[in-house]
């Protein structure tokens, strides 16, 4: 017989308690990265570490025991947890976001998942193309194969995206919340790097979704009128994701850079070239690196974190964002990690030999940045030249946005 679930209360811890916890975490995710990465999942170490702290809960509503921080700790708690390791970060701002997205769901839903175990943790597919759904007495029966689950293996449940259709003709997009008993995890998650964050594939194929167990997008994101806004009334639930929502994996990239200066600083206070004895620090070349790396860090964080105070200063007044800002959110997002990328990218050229040692944290570092920057969130391609058509007085369409 299993022991019931030791309940745990976060809602008394604040901004700058998390923060300290999240702080006094990188040594470890440090010393727990490799492991982490061979396993290609978090470790039952580091996860204890995560529930232990409370760090998968921070967006969580305080009427569950999360902490239900400040919107700008979407990007905070991630970015310091980045300095650790990356993929752990990256884990936890996909968690905590979908506590954050569940406080959407109707109260039916929310007393389901965590009424038990407010520690639950939810995985997701989110684009809506690889879902699709019928609409069936109650509810949705709901099939597809989601790509890029992070933190799948730990979770019970998963949000999965779909769009609904009556016949060939798409009538709806939706998000459903499905227990784990209910869909496969595909072990495909061999990769460059993230490997830790275990992104697997996930599949399900006519699932029963019950109506409390699914929220409209189509209906409700105009006015972002979810049901769950009316229990928890914090306006920071009200920030809508499509605009916002690579803000918390682009802070575990952020923090991956800031990893990567740090080191870079403390090998070079050290070190001395390996055929001249000169001190590197003495050479101009590496201090410009440095120095243009810093700043491109420090320009990035700077940046993302100005425009989650934004949002959320916005909707504390009572207000909503237009299509151009939500779009603008997205630029700067993709921009942002860029240049964070670049930094990396210069740091690990200065590395030399040294780097490519799999014993290096700067090799794990590179892997991890160029992985990530994959992501659609962070595609410059993709997110700048919708904000430049808005700006020209052109119109984008999307029923997710």
């Amino acid at each position: 017989m299993n022991a019931p679930h030791v309940v745990r209360d976060f809602s008394d811890v604040g901004c700058d308690e998390a923060l300290r916890r999240a702080r006094d975490l990188i040594p470890f995710l440090r010393e727990h990265a490799a492991a982490a990465e061979k396993a290609t999942r978090l470790t039952p170490e580091l996860l204890d570490a995560l529930h232990r702290t409370g760090l998968v809960r921070f967006l969580q509503p305080k009427k569950w025991g999360g902490m239900e921080l400040d919107f700008v700790a979407y990007f905070d708690i991630p970015e310091m947890l980045g300095r650790g390791d990356a993929s752990t970060a990256w884990t936890v701002a996909n968690l905590a976001a979908h506590h954050r997205a569940l406080a959407l769901w109707s109260p039916r839903a929310q007393e389901e998942i965590w009424g038990e175990n407010p520690d639950a943790l939810i995985a997701s597919g989110i684009a809506y193309i690889q879902g699709r759904a019928r609409k069936v007495p109650g509810g949705l029966e709901v099939s597809g194969e989601w790509g890029y689950s992070s933190g799948v293996d730990a979770s019970g449940w998963c949000m999965l995206a779909c769009v609904v259709s009556e016949g060939d003709k798409p009538v709806d997009w939706s998000m459903c919340m499905v227990p784990c008993a209910d869909y496969e995890i595909v072990d495909d998650w061999q990769t460059l790097g993230m490997r830790a964050t275990g992104s697997r594939t996930v599949r399900c194929k006519d699932v029963f979704v019950p109506e409390h167990r699914v929220i409209s997008m189509y209906v409700a994101l105009p006015g972002h009128e979810f049901p769950g806004v009316k229990v928890n009334a914090n306006p920071m639930f009200r920030i809508p994701a499509p605009a916002v929502g690579g803000y918390c994996i682009a802070g575990a990239l952020i923090g991956n850079a800031q990893a990567a200066l740090e080191a870079t600083i403390e090998s070079v206070k050290a070190r001395s070239t390996s055929y001249t004895a000169a001190k590197m620090r003495d050479l101009q070349t590496v201090q410009l690196r440095i120095g243009m790396a810093g700043a491109r860090i420090d320009a990035a964080r700077t940046w993302l974190r100005h425009n989650c105070l934004e949002v959320d200063a916005v909707y504390r007044a009572g207000g909503v964002i237009d299509v151009e800002t939500k779009l603008r959110y997205k630029r700067d997002c993709a921009l942002g990690v860029k240049l964070a990328n670049e930094a990396v990218d210069s740091l690990y050229e200065m590395a030399g030999a040294q780097g490519i040692y799999d014993k290096s944290p700067m090799q794990r570092i590179f892997r991890d940045a160029h992985a990530a920057a994959g992501h659609f969130n962070f595609s410059t391609d993709a997110q700048l030249a919708p904000w430049g058509l808005v700006a020209l007085g052109g119109e984008v369409k999307s029923p997710t946005l």
